[in-house]
């Protein structure tokens, strides 16, 4: 077998793993999920899982972080960066409130919180490359607005936690407590609009502010 067609193998079974592990995780937990599930799910053995995480605790934080970023990237693809905040917050605040509700983020959630008493570094991880990648990526979109002059702000990182904090009104609570697990889009919407509405009565630049 050539050192290519090796590579590639490699970073196959390698893949296969995370996406075992995913499975299991959302499945059982983090406590209740064991390394003899997760190499049966992903269709390896346990030598080749253990070959690449040594132990079940940064295989968790391995599927946490790529399912965040891979998100945050997704977002940054396929938004123009350069188009005013009235164009994209809208839509960043879709993209929250659907992460809040979809299966991952909920059971993500949910294990990193249960589970940081006892793996404190658990919760570090998911909260570096969850709540603090979401502050880092609207941050750096506030800014830009702000040097544009469509927004006005002072502390642009406690302005992106609040508008990330605004989305999930009303829903977070509800998915968090088990009170409800679902809301149609006319509910998403409704959020949505008034986290925007919200934020840039804040934030925005008015008509009077433009002639100062």
């Amino acid at each position: 077998m050539t050192a290519a067609a090796s590579a590639i193998r490699k970073r196959r079974k390698f893949d296969q793993v995370l996406e075992g592990a995913r499975v299991v995780f959302l499945r059982d937990g983090y406590e209740g999920a064991n390394v003899d599930d997760i190499a049966r799910e992903a269709r390896v053995s346990k030598a080749t899982l253990y070959s690449y995480f040594p132990d079940k605790r940064r295989l968790f934080v391995e599927v946490a972080t790529r399912e965040c970023r891979r998100q945050a990237d997704e977002a940054e693809e396929v938004v123009d960066l350069s188009a005013p905040p009235d164009v994209v917050l809208p839509e960043a605040a879709r993209r929250i409130i659907a992460f809040s509700l979809s299966e991952f983020g909920r059971n993500v959630f949910r294990i990193s919180v249960a589970e940081s008493v006892r793996f404190p570094e658990l919760g570090q991880e998911f909260y570096l490359n969850g709540p603090a990648l979401l502050r880092e990526r609207l941050a750096n979109y506030l800014a830009g607005a702000v040097s544009r002059g469509e927004l006005r702000i002072e502390d642009i990182d406690l302005a992106a936690d609040q508008f990330a904090e605004l989305c999930k009104a009303d829903i977070f609570p509800c998915v968090c407590l088990g009170v409800q697990k679902t809301f149609d889009q006319a509910a998403q919407d409704r959020v949505a609009k008034g986290a925007v509405e919200m934020f840039l009565a804040r934030y925005g630049v008015r008509p009077v502010d433009m002639r100062q």
